[in-house]
């Protein structure tokens, strides 16, 4: 089956594709229109993957090898003892793919998956990646999700105030599959960042935060390992919760 090759215009795969070749280490430009530039791209990443013709021509093959990193992130685990460590664990798998932005600020195909479908610069997603972790543990682990999937860091807290599993920093005594949440110097009611805690080292956490960089950004590109204060942030307390 032909998915897409040159010649191709305003197509969803096409752009999926695009983003793909720019993920994989190729430059172009995510534009959805199947041109000489992304056939040339095309061809290049076919050349380095043994077994598929170096055609320009994208097909099933071709496809699945772009995909690798999302079946990595996604692929099934061993189910661990507790919820917390589904969360921790499946947390750690999509830090291992890698996941960035492509194509512009809070764009691409990761972006999409984190947030149901929907990227571009309104679509700050590190809650939508938490969501997306939290809710993937629960349905592997085989127990309903405590919260709701959402793309607010605001909306996370409030749940977890109406669930009674939230908690401020000092008080807070977080746990590994807790989640964190960055409160606003300029407003204690708002919470502006998140991630899901991995370990906790005294006064610290060892957080997988989407969104972000290597500076710990709020407006970052990628998936990355941080470490955390405890005491100027808040936390939903899902250790908290029976089953994990």
């Amino acid at each position: 089956m032909i998915y897409c090759k040159r010649g191709d215009m305003d197509s969803k795969i096409v752009r999926e594709v695009q983003e793909w070749l720019c993920l994989h280490g190729l430059r172009l430009s995510p534009d959805g229109d199947f041109g000489e530039i992304t056939e040339r791209a095309v061809k290049e990443f076919q050349a380095g993957n043994p077994g598929v013709v170096a055609d320009g021509i994208v097909r099933e093959d071709t496809l699945e090898r772009l995909r690798v990193p999302l079946k990595i992130a996604d692929m099934p685990l061993a189910r661990p003892e507790s919820l917390a460590d589904q969360i921790v664990m499946r947390a750690k798998q999509h830090l291992k793919a890698h996941p960035r932005e492509v194509g512009g600020q809070n764009k691409g195909l990761w972006v999409r998956l984190y947030c149901q479908g929907h990227d571009g610069t309104p679509w700050a997603w590190c809650a939508g990646f938490v969501s997306y972790i939290v809710v993937s543990a629960c349905r592997e682990f085989g127990v309903q999700a405590p919260l709701k999937y959402t793309m607010s860091c605001d909306n996370l807290a409030d749940q977890a105030q109406r669930l009674d599993i939230f908690a401020h920093g000092p008080e807070a005594s977080p746990r590994p599959g807790d989640i964190f949440l960055n409160v606003s110097p300029r407003n204690k009611r708002d919470w502006v960042h998140t991630g899901i805690v991995t370990g906790v080292d005294g006064g610290e956490v060892r957080t997988i935060e989407g969104n972000t960089n290597d500076d710990g950004s709020r407006e970052g590109y990628e998936v990355c390992a941080r470490r955390r204060a405890i005491a100027p942030r808040d936390f939903v307390l899902l250790s908290k919760l029976g089953g994990s």
